[in-house]
């Protein structure tokens, strides 16, 4: 039985204890191996398999310790810890810097257990002082693109890296392709700042800048979002440990930034948030966010709080890809969460408020960056619009400040309508869906208009606002408007119908007007090319009709509603006395720009004015004659006919010379010819609530629907 015992004492414990001594002996050689020997080996497979000159040139050691955060048997097998000193990778031969990346050391565990299964599981990788000179030639090589060599089969191993963490270092991006250059300082703090005092402090540096932007009223607009959006960022406890700085160019704009971020980003773990923070500086251009986001390895989960601010909105385009009109100095802030995925991405632009010159933006906007062409879809409103605040949108705001907004097209000193060209190539970069109120538009020293709303379309370059509705005087202009940006020149349709504008509501401040209770009508039919407002209205082809009943008019309230020639032929006519309209309506055929009087005829208390001749919008001459027709006794007051000539910046309003030598009889013979003009029946088809008067025979010419010629061809003629 003892020997049978010590058999089995030598079969078991021998082998048993030779394994031991074999892992003994291993873990001996392993501890004190000159690792250094590794190091060509390394370098030559490593610099073949990127296709890249790899050197470690320092030091290669391993140490080795049990992990604390391991359990199971993997918490009583010692793991190897793995530094690298002086770590180098090289550049492609076509780059400037001969280096991509130099370290001063790579720093990382490695589990042992997951070997046995082809799997190399590092939880942290530390880069020690990196700097990295990243560069793109103008044909779109990029130095970071590492080519991995294949065997021509599917590797049996795999590499998790669970999280990255980095201490100081420099960054260097040279992109010919966006022709941007910047250098990149990343420094420690001196101590961790928590994330909550990094949100406070950025909230309040960014509505400082939004009242140095669109001055105060700007500033306490953000200040109304910033609770909301606020409480809607993601609560965390992540603390910044690291600033940064940049300076340099983007899209050959000087550019400057600086901000803070996390220590430790997490690779793996969706559910960790880096928290990151910016204020940087594109031109006269501010962007600053404050937040986390979450998978860097796809760009994904994006939450941040966003502020813009700058002299256009026009100016972003370079920056994020989004086609946005020129607008006035603008700032918002709101609430931007982003699902960032190779080939679909997906931002959305929660809550935001903010100014754009002297009106109010808020709403919720969604960017889908998917193929063929992104798309940006949502709803904007605006409590108060200022109507010069649309001015941009055509070009039509004043020189300074087309200048400070980047346009650099000079506006002609002899010309009204706009010159400037609408960016139809942004028009085709991507498509949009946006609707768009406005509760109250406001005009400077002129006319309120109630209120507007649209939707604005975008597909393939074609632009439809498509309804266009605006709320006028109690009454409302309906239709809608295309521009075509897919074709040169770019192809334009108007189409708009106002009824039932009441005359007493559309010029409240002017006291005569208080007693009427006349309204507008009207309709405006225009097919067009051209490439800005002055092209397009230098080509309309199509008609425009407008009936007036029972108002007033004066020189005084033609110059406050802005109309130049008009107020200097009522002038010349009435004198600055305000004169009684019985009805007043025009009918104009335009062809090629050229804008022809079919009917154009004012009945007034002391004669009926009749307006023949032609507006040419391509050249903007003026080529107009005004004849009173008087009535009765009372042409010995009245002023004689009149011609409008010379241009619409510069009009030329004279005396005819020739009727001024039968001024009596003549004139008198033109009032008898003109009785049935006086005599018109009562408007009562397109008109609510209105009194007798004179239109009823203007009206009948006038009564067909409008139609539109196509562009460079006669206008339809009765």
């Amino acid at each position: 039985m003892a020997g049978r015992r010590s058999k089995l004492t030598w079969f078991v414990y021998v082998p048993l204890a030779s394994v031991l001594l074999l892992i003994v002996v291993l873990l001996v050689i392993l501890a004190t191996f000159d690792w250094n020997r590794l190091k060509p080996t390394i370098n030559q497979r490593v610099s073949a398999s990127i296709g890249r000159p790899f050197a470690i040139n320092g030091d290669l050691r391993v140490a080795w310790a049990r992990e604390p955060s391991a359990d199971g048997l993997a918490a009583w097998i010692p793991w190897p810890l793995f530094e690298a000193r002086d770590v180098s990778i090289g550049n492609p031969d076509w780059a400037k810097q001969p280096q991509l990346a130099q370290l001063d050391a790579v720093r990382f565990r490695l589990a042992p257990l997951p070997l046995l299964v082809h799997r190399v599981d590092i939880p942290t990788l530390y880069l020690i002082h990196p700097r990295l000179d990243l560069e793109r030639d103008a044909q779109g090589r990029a130095s970071w693109d590492l080519s991995l060599a294949s065997n021509g089969g599917p590797s049996t191993w795999s590499v998790q890296l669970g999280a990255l963490g980095f201490d100081r270092g420099h960054i260097a991006f040279d992109d010919a392709v966006s022709k941007t250059q910047l250098q990149i300082a990343v420094e420690p703090l001196e101590k961790a700042v928590p994330y909550d005092q990094i949100v406070a402090e950025q909230s309040s540096e960014a509505r400082e800048q939004a009242g140095h932007t669109v001055g105060a009223a700007g500033g306490k607009a953000l200040a109304k979002a910033s609770a909301t959006t606020q409480a809607q960022l993601r609560d965390t406890r992540a603390n910044y440990q690291f600033a940064w700085q940049a300076q340099g160019q983007y899209q050959g704009v000087p550019a400057t930034g600086q901000g803070k971020i996390g220590a430790v980003l997490a690779l793996q773990q969706t559910d960790t948030p880096f928290p990151v923070q910016a204020k940087v500086a594109f031109g006269d251009t501010r962007v600053a966010f404050v937040g986390t986001f979450t998978d860097p390895l796809h760009l994904a989960a994006l939450d941040i709080r966003l502020w813009f601010s700058g002299s256009s909105m026009a100016k972003l385009y370079p920056l994020t890809g989004v086609t946005l009109p020129d607008t006035p100095p603008y700032a918002t802030e709101g609430h931007l969460q982003a699902n960032l995925q190779r080939g679909h991405s997906y931002f959305s632009y929660r809550d935001f408020r903010g100014r754009v010159g002297g009106s109010d933006l808020a709403g919720d906007l969604a960017y889908d960056a998917s193929a063929p062409r992104p798309k940006l879809s949502g709803k904007v409103s605006s409590q108060l619009l200022r109507f010069s605040d649309l001015a941009p949108l055509i070009g039509a705001d004043s020189a300074p400040t087309r200048q400070q907004r980047g346009d650099a097209t000079p506006q002609p000193s002899d010309k009204v309508l706009p010159v400037e060209p609408f960016r139809t190539d942004r028009w085709r970069a991507m498509d949009a869906d946006v609707n768009f109120s406005a509760a109250h538009i406001e005009r400077d020293a002129a006319l309120p208009i109630d209120a507007l709303s649209t939707r604005i379309g975008m597909d393939g370059g074609v632009l439809h606002l498509d309804p266009l509705a605006f709320d006028l005087a109690g009454g409302q202009i309906n239709g809608h408007l295309s521009l075509d940006g897919s074709r040169a020149p770019m192809a334009g349709a108007i189409r708009l119908g106002a009824r039932h504008l009441k005359l007493k509501q559309l010029f409240p401040t002017f006291d005569p007007m208080r007693t009427s209770f006349g309204e507008i009508n009207g309709e405006v039919a225009l097919d067009a090319r051209g490439n800005s407002v002055s092209d397009l209205m230098g080509s309309a082809s199509g008609e425009v009709k407008l009936l007036m009943n029972d108002g007033a008019i004066s020189k005084t309230l033609l110059e406050t509603a802005g109309l130049n020639v008009g107020n200097i032929v009522i002038g010349k006519l009435f004198g600055d006395k305000t004169v009684k309209i019985n009805c007043a309506a025009s009918d104009l055929a335009a062809s090629n720009g050229v804008f022809q009087t079919r009917l154009f005829v004012f009945d007034t208390e002391d004669a009926v004015i009749h307006i023949n001749g032609s507006v040419n919008f391509a050249n903007e001459r003026l080529d107009l004659d005004v004849r009173p027709d008087a009535k009765g006794l009372r042409i010995l007051s009245l002023r004689s006919p009149l011609y409008v000539k010379g241009t619409l910046k510069n009009p030329d309003v004279g005396v005819q010379p020739g009727p001024l030598i039968l001024r009596g009889g003549g004139a008198l013979a033109l009032g008898v010819f003109a009785a049935p003009v006086a005599a018109l029946l009562p408007l009562v088809a397109t008109s609510k609530n209105a009194p007798d008067n004179a239109c009823a025979g203007v009206l009948e010419q006038m009564r067909s629907p409008a139609k539109a010629s196509p562009a460079g061809t006669p206008a339809a003629k009765r």
